[in-house]
């Protein structure tokens, strides 16, 4: 199976068989990143924690859960 990154635009291929095939053959909202890619966003996320600025907002709660 042929796939294409989402950033970098190469071409890769994956075996048929593998997990990361048949999901991205099953769900098509999966996107694929190359390992160098993969690494490199690791690497940056990483960094933006470090900092200690870097804050995931969780989502308001409706009034009628406080009930």
């Amino acid at each position: 199976m042929q796939v294409k990154c989402t950033l970098c635009d190469q071409i890769h291929t994956l075996v048929d068989n593998s997990l990361q095939a048949k999901r991205l053959r099953n769900r098509r909202i999966y996107m694929y990143l190359c390992d160098s890619c993969y690494e490199r966003i690791e690497n940056r996320t990483k960094e933006r924690h470090a900092t200690g600025k870097f804050r995931l907002f969780e989502e308001k709660k409706k009034e009628d859960d406080y009930i």
